[in-house]
């Protein structure tokens, strides 16, 4: 073998000893991070590293010269300053809220519960008929805040008549953080109760978005909540309980999902300690109320980039390249940690089924061509809640039924009008519960 030849091989080698030597320290760091839930902000996982590999470098340099001596602390070192990135905040460390909407004012109410949301309201602003009954929204999420594009949704229900509130689900917008623990299901329908016993207006006309589907869903299946509903439309719900989420099956029509350019804007995820507290997070090696990073950090570095082909997933494959703006990088605000508490609740919930057989609260059911929701969890709210009066199965549309694309938020009101004023549907009803199995079938 010529000798440039052998040069690059035993500097090949070398390199890859050398990345090697950096990399297992640093894989010990996050074997410890998760093993010690990210205690004193990686800290403990950190001073654990740094000594070991202080003593590991000591022990290899023993009966060297004291120059060679100082080589094995050189990987020690880099691991040291990489890993240390994933112990030092980036973001403000105490909870940032959105600044104020231009459209609307931001209310905060103390609820019995002990949460305090932030409100909106819209009264009717059209010079017809008012509808005596309010009217209710609860977005998805779960915690989250509602997006510009929501607000939009709620303003055209407001210039139809409708006396329209919305709230910021505990730890979501501008409302205020709950202690981790405190963020349940059950939680998020007390609170529902309670606000609508602190509007003090009677029974209300409610819309569950997506997770607010699975807020009102439970809330349907509880006598005590439900006496405070006059009205309830369920739309593209998430599993409702523990066996509705381990549920694997259809999902709608094909989304943008795999189509849509990639989001734009600073990520979270592309500074190193996001990356790897959400990561591990995500796959379960962190809990929710990880000593890495605190609830309110976490919501400030948390960007809508984050949510990466979430966002195209919920438009249809057809809408790929022009997706619309959702929210700004201003008013957006959603807490990773809480809702993946929240939905850890639901997993862990038995069926609300028997109980949802119970419901009389008149309800209505929409469902999107589009969906990026698996249909049974639509279909079992249909199947064994015999208070659903029609299912409206919405074309042409994704999750994000009202989007602001074509007619689609004047599609949506109007069927969701409809039923509030119980007049006859826009659109067939469809699917039926008879209907479900060939829906499953036909419908993917």
């Amino acid at each position: 073998m010529p000798e440039p030849a052998i040069r690059l091989v035993r500097f090949t080698g070398r390199l890859l000893l050398a990345l090697a030597a950096v990399a297992t320290p640093v894989v010990v760091f996050l074997v410890l991070i998760a093993l010690t839930d990210g205690a004193g902000s990686g800290l403990a996982a950190w001073f654990t590293t740094l000594g070991a590999g202080t003593v590991l470098a000591l022990w290899r340099g023993r009966n060297r010269t004291w120059h060679a001596r100082l080589v094995p602390f050189l990987p020690v070192i880099v691991a040291a300053a990489l890993t240390a990135t994933v112990c030092i905040p980036t973001v403000p460390t105490a909870r940032r809220h959105p600044p104020a909407l231009p459209s609307v004012d931001a209310q905060h109410w103390n609820l019995a519960t002990g949460s305090r949301v932030a409100v909106y309201h819209y009264p009717p602003a059209n010079p017809g008929p008012r509808h005596p009954v309010p009217f209710v929204y609860l977005h998805g999420g779960p915690v989250r805040g509602i997006s510009v594009q929501d607000h939009r949704f709620l303003q055209l229900l407001a210039h139809q008549g409708y006396d329209v509130y919305a709230y910021e689900q505990a730890g979501g917008g501008r409302s205020d953080l709950l202690p981790m623990d405190q963020y349940t299901i059950s939680r998020s329908v007390r609170d529902l109760a309670a606000f609508v016993d602190r509007l003090d207006k009677g029974k209300v006309d409610i819309l569950g978005f997506s997770g607010g589907g699975v807020v009102l869903t439970r809330a349907l299946a509880d006598p005590s909540v439900a006496a405070r509903l006059h009205r309830a439309i369920v739309a593209e719900p998430g599993p409702m309980d523990g066996p509705t989420a381990h549920i694997t099956g259809h999902k709608g029509r094909a989304s943008a999902r795999s189509l849509a350019p990639a989001p734009t804007g600073p990520r979270s995820t592309h500074v190193p300690r996001y990356a790897v507290a959400f990561g591990l997070m995500r796959l379960g090696l962190l809990t929710p109320d990880t000593g890495l990073i605190g609830q309110a950090e976490g919501d400030n570095a948390f960007t809508a980039a984050d949510l990466g082909s979430d966002t195209a997933s919920a438009y249809c494959a057809r809408d790929a390249h022009r997706i619309p703006s959702e929210d700004t990088a201003q008013n957006f605000s959603f807490s990773p940690a809480a809702s993946l508490r929240v939905q850890q609740t639901v997993k862990a919930s038995p069926s609300i089924a028997p109980l949802l057989r119970q419901s009389r609260t008149p309800a209505m059911l929409m469902i999107a061509e589009c969906s990026s929701q698996v249909r049974q969890w639509a279909t079992a709210v249909l199947a064994d809640d015999p208070a659903i009066q029609r299912t409206q199965y919405m074309p042409g549309v994704g999750h994000h039924m009202w989007n602001g694309l074509d007619d689609n938020n004047h599609r949506a009101a109007a069927v969701i009008t409809a039923f509030l004023q119980d007049e006859p549907a826009p659109l067939p009803n469809h699917p039926t519960r008879d209907e479900i199995p060939t829906f499953l079938r036909d419908h993917k």
